[in-house]
């Protein structure tokens, strides 16, 4: 199955979300305005039971009475693509009709060092493993660090994958401290000339103070043997907490800045639409989305393919052979 059918079937509970009110998104729009008025409270209340969240609605709703598209659908898809920019350059770009995504067919990282941190249960460290395939299928040489020190197992869980992938994997003692894995998995990058590395932490609680300070010093300790380093920090984010993870990502960004964030589990709920304020309140690109436990089914995020998977879209054949759309891997 491709990836986009794989991000259709994922998104299903969403879309069920959205389309709860009779299949009002295939309304005209001059009807809406002159005899429908309650589509438009339907809509706003579909939006925000899919945790879009407010302030991204009434934006999304003020796009929609403004679009010169048709229907209410394709004002609708138009309006949720240009908030899942955080750019917004490149979400002008959108609005005059021009596609900043159809050449992008990877997500490069910039620098050779990833912290990857997120509160227990996101499946970080599955999470890890994934990108570890994805990139090696690339031609990337890998490497990982298994920094979760805390989490009974975590570094065996990740040697494991590490072993079935093929990829080195720097291991610490269980209770050892996680700031010297990351420092011996930068020396050891560096000295062995990998092309990436992805560090591990363990899945600290976002209102502890401590242990957001924490992941401050393995991100320190990390520049003193790479110097630079680490250009990326990725948060991993599970769908299913809906607004209490986008309270998470507000935490570890205020904490330690965020560089991008992977969102997991969309498969899993009806709430698929946090991806909209994760975008337009954090100012964070998402770099990576979930939907699924296959090796595959984590994938770019394009927000323009994730839109028409949503609304289950056929995408036109002009658009086949750009960029992310035609995806098969």
């Amino acid at each position: 199955m491709s990836w986009l059918n794989r991000l259709r079937d994922g998104l299903s509970k969403t879309r069920q979300q959205l389309n709860q009110s009779a299949g009002f998104l295939g309304t005209d729009l001059k009807d809406v305005f002159t005899n429908r008025i309650e589509t438009l409270e339907d809509l706003e209340y579909a939006l925000i039971a899919a945790d879009v969240g407010r302030a991204a609605t009434e934006e999304i709703l003020e796009d929609v009475k403004n679009s010169s598209k048709p229907n209410l659908q394709e004002a609708l898809m138009e309006a949720m693509t240009l908030q899942l920019e955080p750019d917004a350059r490149r979400a002008q770009f959108r609005k005059f009709g021009f596609n900043p995504d159809a050449k992008r067919s990877t997500i490069d990282p910039q620098g050779k060092v990833i912290m990857v941190i997120g509160v227990n249960g996101v499946g970080k460290t599955t999470t890890i493993a994934k990108l570890g395939r994805y990139y090696q299928s690339r031609g990337k040489s890998v490497m990982f660090a298994a920094g979760d020190t805390f989490r009974a197992a975590a570094g065996a869980q990740l040697g494991v994958w590490g072993e079935r992938l093929g990829i080195p994997v720097v291991q610490g003692a269980d209770g050892s401290d996680p700031a010297a894995v990351a420092f011996d998995g930068a020396t050891a990058r560096k000295s062995r000339d990998v092309d990436l590395l992805f560090v591990d932490t363990a899945g600290r609680l976002h209102n502890k103070h401590n242990l957001m300070e924490e992941l401050k010093k393995v991100r320190r300790v990390i520049d003193k043997a790479d110097a630079g380093e680490p250009h990326e920090i990725w948060l991993v984010l599970d769908a299913v907490t809906g607004q209490n993870g986008l309270q998470q990502a507000k935490k570890f960004h205020e904490a330690i800045t965020l560089t991008g964030v992977i969102v997991t589990k969309l498969d899993g709920t009806s709430k698929g639409g946090i991806v909209v304020p994760i975008v337009r309140e954090l100012g964070v690109p998402i770099k990576f989305i979930g939907v699924g436990e296959g090796q595959d089914d984590l994938q770019p995020f394009d927000s323009k393919e994730f839109v028409q998977a949503l609304f289950d879209v056929n995408i036109p054949k002009e658009e086949l052979g750009k960029g992310v759309l035609n995806r098969e891997d």
